[in-house]
């Protein structure tokens, strides 16, 4: 399963951006849309688009945090990284930086694709590609836009 991430897009996307996300299983926003306008061309693409509630954000029906699995893979999925992992997630995905992250902290992996938008700390607006396949995360490739 191909997953394309993305975070921090603040009333904004790139116009070349729904192009290069055709071809994801899914789509994983993790908050700050901002406006849910937004997302109409990411909704017409057909996978399924899943958003959480970012600290700039106001969407009543976007969740503050999802766990989901996929293919055995157990996802943590919300805006501000949190100070605890829920117990059977193996991989975090936040935003709210903008500084993209993939690190392994007490066997959990930590992702955070970085900020469509606004980067920060010298780093490039991007989103992410993740693939799962066989009951594992296979691979974390950024993308700068």
């Amino acid at each position: 399963m191909r997953i394309a991430v993305l975070s921090d897009t603040h009333d904004r996307m790139p116009p070349s951006l729904p192009e290069r996300l055709r071809g994801a299983d899914e789509i994983w926003h993790l908050g700050d849309v901002c406006d849910p306008a937004v997302l109409v061309e990411l909704e017409q693409l057909g996978p399924p688009l899943r958003v959480v509630l970012g600290n700039c954000d106001s969407h009543p029906v976007w969740p503050v945090e999802l766990e989901l699995e996929c293919e055995g893979v157990r996802f943590y999925l919300t805006h501000i990284p949190p100070g605890r992992v829920p117990a059977r997630c193996t991989v975090v995905l936040h935003g709210h930086t903008h500084v993209p992250r993939d690190e392994t902290i007490g066997g959990v992996r930590w992702l955070n694709p970085g900020c469509i938008t606004r980067p920060r700390a010298g780093t490039t607006p991007g989103f992410a590609w993740l693939t799962v396949e066989g009951g594992r995360l296979t691979s974390w490739v950024r993308v700068r836009i």
